[in-house]
């Protein structure tokens, strides 16, 4: 008998942001920014020695173009979300989350 048991995937880091659909649209420098927490979380580095600044560089630029043509592609019917209702709910969890 074969038992199949799904991974369990854990949440998405905090400090990366749903970046498409938003109202006003997303800028070069959200993409960047979240093609570098990536990058520091798979790395499991902030600052990475000298010895390895040109790989954690290039992996930034190439994950924020990938992310840039990902985000250009991506199509929807719902309507924009307003980033000050997503800010406020993030706040409303994070009040729950530190009230404990």
């Amino acid at each position: 008998m074969s038992v199949d048991i799904a991974p369990t995937l854990p949440a998405m880091c905090r400090n990366i942001h749903v970046l498409h659909n938003l109202a006003p649209a997303t800028t070069s420098e959200e993409v960047r920014a979240a093609a570098l927490q990536y990058v520091r979380k798979v790395s499991g580095s902030a600052k990475p020695s000298q010895a390895n600044q040109a790989a954690f560089d290039r992996a930034v630029e190439e994950i924020a173009h990938a992310t840039e043509h990902l985000l250009a592609d991506l199509v929807t019917a719902a309507p924009p979300r307003d980033r000050e209702v997503l800010a406020a709910q993030a706040r409303e969890r994070a009040a729950a989350r530190y009230a404990r």
